[in-house]
């Protein structure tokens, strides 16, 4: 699937250079009461082969009626529905051809009748306890055919075995079943647009609800901006097609609601915001007193922020299953900004140069005293960088680099760093393993050049890859690299004279729009 952000831009595209649909910026879901016209041109314009006979049939059965459902003046406000035009599509690459089919196969598929299923509940008594089974199969596919569903056969799955009136069932296996809820899953894209376009259904105000009930968090012209906006922020992180929620975005959370202004997090203040611009609509509210509310607010907020003095905030906190490095005890309690002792009083914070440390990370560095590589660390400058954390002996955290990867002074213990293999530069030197980079051991005595990070993209490079790259040129598949995009992808690396490249895995041929000539 698309991005919410690519999504739109391909909309775009098919609006602005194509002029196959009609503008997309909107979350409209109807069409004007006078488009019942256009809309029989664009049924009968429609020429792919998978969707016109399911356009002709809507014309052909009388399908198109003016009504409510569909076409209804009252329900729109600047744009009506997208909907395709009644230009043909040409020179269509592959992602504009799948955008413009949802657009197309969405417009015909409204005017089909509704889905028909057949539902079957057997309830089958065995020693006085009572089973339910169920089947369900479609007899008439609707719209769905416009999907591709079609009517149930009698040998299709769904359909429960026939049974003569009285007949008995024959117990051949008992067996229990220990099963357990499920957590709700986690928002994608697109289940994280439904729930920002129906925000409003969260506020328990009435008359905010109705005023957010045609608006929603954002616009749809900005609500694949404000996704891509946390993401860029590391507020949310996406992992395939889930959306999780960072550490850093989660004390954010924890931040608002422990300090009093937990509104900033809640759609209410949405809600609040739109029933006052409606009443300024209805010339019931001045704008001078709206925006002088906006002040205090404001006020309010960075009051609450400057003035608030504590070290942590309440919140759902853990305890680590980690002992103490300075005196061992046996936990470690997490609040707001730290993980700390209560026995001796040692503290680690958990934000450490604009990264917050999760609790794996933190569990693993107080009990290894060392963890990483890790990305996602932030220099002075602003500049990210990758580096293995440590505990000196202090019990401190210490970035294990060389000075922000300057070539100063590089110190190479043998008896702490492995080899990896042989310099491909000066041919003589061993490259060893310092935990945050691959270095040949003549970088020291400035006769050689050779150094690769052991994180790049977001993607830690194993020694025995690295040794494969030494020695063959080339690594085997490497999975979840992160582009400056945010997107995962998989390639080889490979190695050529100390240079780093890549190789990436051929794509199936892009399958051509279909066209008309």
């Amino acid at each position: 699937g698309f991005s919410a952000r690519r999504t739109l831009q391909i909309a775009q595209q098919l609006y602005e250079r194509h002029k196959v649909i009609t503008y997309p910026r909107t979350d409209s879901r109807y069409l004007p009461e006078d488009y019942l016209s256009t809309a029989n041109h664009v049924l009968s314009s429609l020429v792919d082969p998978t969707i016109a006979p399911h356009a002709r049939k809507v014309l052909q059965n009388g399908w198109l009626k003016p009504t409510k459902r569909i076409f209804n003046d009252a329900k729109i406000t600047d744009h009506n529905a997208i909907i395709p035009t009644d230009q043909v599509p040409r020179n269509l690459d592959e992602a504009q051809t799948r955008i413009f089919d949802m657009v197309a196969r969405r417009f015909v598929a409204v005017f089909h009748p509704s889905a028909q299923f057949e539902v079957t509940t057997r309830i089958t008594r065995v020693e006085g306890e009572a089973f339910k089974t169920e089947g369900r199969i479609i007899k008439e596919p609707g719209w769905l055919a416009v999907y591709g569903r079609q009517a149930a056969s009698e040998e299709q799955n769904g359909s429960l075995v026939d049974i003569v009136p009285g007949e008995r069932a024959l117990t051949r296996h008992v067996e229990i079943i220990d099963c357990q809820t499920k957590p709700p899953p986690r928002f994608s894209e697109a289940t994280l647009l439904s729930a920002m376009e129906s925000a409003g259904k969260l506020v328990e105000d009435e008359e905010l609800r109705e005023a957010m009930a045609a608006r929603g968090l954002g616009t749809p012209a900005t609500r694949a901006a404000i996704i891509e906006g946390l993401v860029y922020d590391e507020y949310i992180n996406r992992e395939g097609k889930e959306l999780i929620a960072t550490s850093k975005g989660i004390s954010l959370v924890t931040l608002l609601r422990g300090i009093g202004i937990n509104l900033l997090s809640s759609p209410e203040l949405t809600g609040e915001w739109e029933y006052q611009l409606k009443l300024m609509e209805q010339g019931r509210l001045e704008r001078s007193l709206f925006m002088a509310k906006i002040k205090d607010l404001a006020r309010e907020i960075v009051h609450k922020a400057k003035s608030f003095e504590s070290d942590t905030v309440e919140g759902s906190y853990l305890t680590l299953d980690a002992r103490c490095p300075k005196c061992g005890a046996r936990h470690l309690r997490e609040d707001y900004r730290t993980y700390h002792c209560e026995t001796c009083g040692f503290r680690l914070f958990k934000n450490i140069a604009s990264r917050e440390l999760s609790p794996d990370e933190v569990t693993a560095l107080v009990t290894d005293r060392k963890v990483g590589p890790l990305n996602g660390f932030r220099s002075k400058t602003g500049k990210p960088f990758a580096a293995v954390l440590i505990l000196n002996e202090e019990n401190k955290p210490e970035f294990e680099f060389n000075n922000n990867g300057s070539q100063d002074r590089i110190v190479i213990d043998p008896q702490q760093h492995p080899v990896v293999g042989k310099c491909q530069i000066c041919e003589g030197g061993q490259v060893y393993d310092t935990g945050s980079a691959y270095i040949c051991e003549n970088v020291a005595k400035g006769s050689c050049t050779f150094k690769l990070n052991k994180v790049i993209l977001q993607c830690e490079i194993p020694p025995e890859q690295m040794r494969k790259m030494l020695l063959e040129g080339k690594s085997d598949l490497l999975k979840r690299f992160i582009s400056k995009k945010g997107r995962p992808f998989d390639a080889w690396l490979t190695l050529r004279v100390g240079k780093i490249g890549w190789e990436f895995a051929k794509r199936p041929a892009r399958r051509k729009a279909q066209t008309q000539k």
